[in-house]
């Protein structure tokens, strides 16, 4: 058996037994994306960086962002909440979307609450990070970033303060020109209770055609929308995704995990003194060549062709939104109920229509009153009395009366975690 000297130890207990492995996963991820880093020199992507291969159905939280009493991101509640949405059956996660206050946060606040989500997230959830600036330079900027953390996709919505100048060529130019530049696939974001723009369909639909433009998560709440969205774009180029055999996403953190366990992982072979040292200690271990791969299973693929996804933003009409054809749906509810909004598309997925129309049933009064009516607030309250750090919104929010917590719990009696 061949062997190889690979460090010198200070302290022998620290050698013994086990593999020897260092941060290679963050690494792997990072040679992952450099190649295309370093093509937008130019301000335009490659196509052939475009990430093509994510899946985007399913289940998404919106996650609120947590503040101390003094409006201080509260980093270390936030990675709490993310390690317990990620024993959940979501398939991923949504960071810096309107239930997490995004346009509250600052550019080096955004960047530590991705940072830390991403680090915290389990593999297997994909994440989504909102990176909505004013301008395309700062919007591509922040989708960098995401890109650096191991986030899957960017969600993007319109710009607000030129609102009176936004053409349907104005909007067409701003999406195009990020998506030309992320080095993350993007989703369109329509949500125009809140950005004074509604896209039209037939913005949505030209859009599709873009390489690098994936689904549309739509919050405006209308079936009819949902269904005119699934028409307009169903001629949209149709991409083939890498999945699990159970057909769920493949992100590239799973990739990033599966590379650095093949290229870096080597066993132990034996501890020796240094002969000149003994204070000092030789690490062998067994050449790569002829080491047993441990740590990460071999992760199995298959492909899946699938079209542009259309996601919706609303749990009271999840179902109805799941029947006309929406990919799944993105939810500020499923941030403090994720297994209520799981159960409505896993009993749709069984194509049990009766149980579906049940568990819908049982959280579309809720959802209505604490999302649609109280907000940022109620969220973080129901995120509080179900198991998750909620606190309250940054000010100008108002926080809720004693009769609303009340209320909230009352909505919820049915659909704790």
């Amino acid at each position: 058996m061949r062997f190889l000297h690979v460090f010198w130890l200070q302290n022998k207990d620290a050698a013994r037994g086990g593999h020897l492995r260092g941060n290679h996963e963050l690494a792997s991820w990072r040679r992952l994306i450099l190649s295309a880093r370093c093509k937008r020199q130019s301000g335009r992507a490659d196509p052939s960086d475009y990430n093509k291969n994510m899946l985007i159905e399913g289940i998404f939280a919106a996650v609120p962002t947590p503040f101390y009493p003094d409006e201080r991101v509260y980093y270390r509640k936030l990675e709490a909440n993310i390690s317990h949405h990620s024993r959940t059956l979501l398939s991923g996660l949504l960071l810096l979307g309107s239930t997490g206050e995004a346009m509250m946060l600052d550019d080096a606040e955004s960047r530590e609450v991705l940072r830390v989500a991403a680090a915290a997230a389990a593999a297997e959830k994909v994440l989504i990070a909102g990176v909505a600036r004013e301008s395309v330079k700062g919007t591509v900027a922040l989708a960098e970033a995401a890109a650096g953390f191991g986030y899957d996709a960017v969600l993007v919505r319109t710009p607000t303060y030129y609102a009176n100048q936004l053409s349907a060529a104005a909007v067409l130019n701003y999406f195009r020109s990020v998506a030309d530049r992320s080095p993350l696939p993007v989703i369109l974001y329509n949500i125009p209770q809140f950005v004074p723009y509604n896209i039209p369909v037939e913005v949505a639909a030209e859009l599709a055609q873009h390489p690098n433009i994936i689904a549309i998560k739509d919050s405006t709440g209308s079936v009819e929308r949902i269904r005119a969205l699934v028409e307009g774009v169903k001629n949209a180029p149709r991409r083939t995704v890498t999945v699990t055999p159970i057909f769920e996403a493949v992100t590239g953190r799973m990739l990033a995990a599966q590379a650095g366990s093949e290229e870096t992982l080597v066993s132990i072979g034996g501890v020796e003194s240094h002969p000149s040292d003994k204070n000092k200690v030789v690490a062998r271990v067994e050449h790569p060549d002829s080491s047993i791969k441990a740590g990460h299973p071999a992760l199995k693929t298959r492909t899946k062709e699938v079209g542009f996804a259309v996601l919706s933003g609303s749990t009271a009409t999840l179902l109805e939104s799941l029947e006309t054809g929406a990919s799944g749906a993105i939810l500020g509810f499923a941030a403090c109920a994720p297994q209520a909004c799981q159960e409505v598309y896993l009993a749709w997925k069984d194509r049990d229509r009766a149980l579906a129309v049940e568990k819908q049933q049982r959280i579309a009064a809720a959802s209505r009153r604490i999302v649609g009516e109280l907000g940022i607030n109620g969220v973080k309250y129901a995120c509080d009395f179900n198991g998750y750090y909620g606190g309250r919104g940054r000010a100008p929010l108002v926080g809720l009366t004693g009769a609303e917590k009340a209320e909230i719990e009352r909505l919820l009696a049915g659909i704790r975690n």
